[in-house]
């Protein structure tokens, strides 16, 4: 039989199991720290609980922890994690240091189902979300790697890896709640940012529910074009998702931004750049611009850096701040738009 994880659970749902196997009360409030706090593996190591209390908790439950089953370095020391989730698929999440930071970059799906055109993990298909312990995994794990190796410990989390977070809207959501509680690592939701094509009710509910910042994977302007590459597009038009954005206060220190992978001949010259600022308006927000990775399945090429920089500026003029985002671990199939575990699938199926 397979047993239930203990990760991700709220204290209420682990004082329900206490409770069930009739434990002491307080016991929850141990298993919780000894779980979001001590970063034990084993129910074993919980040794404040007794030994009986123990074995029993461990014949139906288990933390919840697994070790990467590979890791590669990138030679700008960005570094690619595979996991094998708790149901058997696999994950690439990704670790990338930046001096005093270090982010990383979590899966939230095993593949994805917007099958945008440009993206790898789409042309995965899409093969189940990820659970609450799966997505905490990564980041408990990969925190403990980086801290054992003298590396910088995680600052920041981005939910830009395989997936659409908001497909997977409760278990991200739960994730988040878990990081940012004073029993979990206790985190500003400034230090996370969830990306995301713009699934219209649960970015709703992730706006009214966290204080996390937002990524738009934009890409394109225009309806017609964003629909070719996009297919999300056609449910979720990107003028509906900005009528959206524009009810909520970007003003202060939530963060907006926009992502927008650059192609060439097809979305970099100046009269996409004209109707990006049409279409954003007045609303606060950032634009990374994104050099595209080439992937097989796909005529999209790169823009040239001449191209970007010369769309960066001409958007930077007019009042939009504008970025070129670093490419990170491309040598490692770990940049953005590359994660995919299509092979490691294959290989076991």
């Amino acid at each position: 039989m397979d047993k239930t994880p203990l990760l991700g659970l709220s204290l209420v749902e682990l004082q329900d199991i206490t409770d069930e196997l009739a434990m002491p009360k307080f016991t929850a409030k141990q298993i919780m720290q000894w779980i979001y706090q001590k970063n034990v593996v084993e129910i074993n190591e919980m040794t404040n609980i007794s030994k009986s209390h123990r074995e029993l908790l461990s014949e139906k439950y288990c933390v919840g922890r697994s070790m990467p089953i590979e890791i590669q370095t990138s030679q700008d020391g960005t570094e690619k994690y595979l996991f094998r989730t708790s149901d058997g698929c696999y994950i690439e999440t990704v670790y990338i240091p930046d001096h005093e930071r270090a982010t990383l970059c979590v899966s939230s799906q095993v593949g994805c189902k917007m099958n945008c055109e440009f993206c790898q993990t789409g042309k995965q298909g899409f093969n189940g979300n990820l659970a609450v312990a799966d997505i905490l995994n990564q980041i408990y794990t990969v925190n403990t790697i980086a801290v054992e190796k003298n590396n910088t410990a995680l600052t920041n989390i981005v939910y830009m890896g395989q997936g659409e977070p908001l497909d997977n809207y409760n278990n991200v959501k739960k994730s988040i709640d878990i990081l940012t509680a004073n029993y979990g690592w206790a985190w500003s939701p400034k230090r996370i940012t969830l990306s995301t094509v713009g699934l219209k009710k649960t970015l709703k509910n992730f706006l009214q529910e966290t204080e996390c910042h937002l990524a738009i994977s934009l890409h394109f302007p225009l309806h017609e074009q964003r629909l070719q590459y996009m297919p999300a597009e056609r449910q979720f038009p990107i003028t509906e998702i900005i009528s959206l954005l524009n009810q909520y206060d970007w003003s202060h220190q939530r963060r907006l931004s926009f992502e927008y992978t650059m192609f060439d001949g097809v979305n970099d010259s100046t009269l996409f750049a004209k109707e990006l600022i049409k279409l954003l308006g007045n609303i606060p927000c950032r634009v990374n611009l994104i050099p595209f990775h080439q992937i097989e399945g796909t005529d999209l090429k790169p823009s040239s850096m001449t191209r970007i920089t010369t769309f960066r500026d001409y958007l930077t003029k007019r009042g939009i701040y504008t970025t070129v985002r670093t490419s990170r671990g491309q040598d490692i199939q770990a940049a953005c738009g590359l994660l995919s575990t299509k092979k490691q699938l294959e290989n076991h199926e």
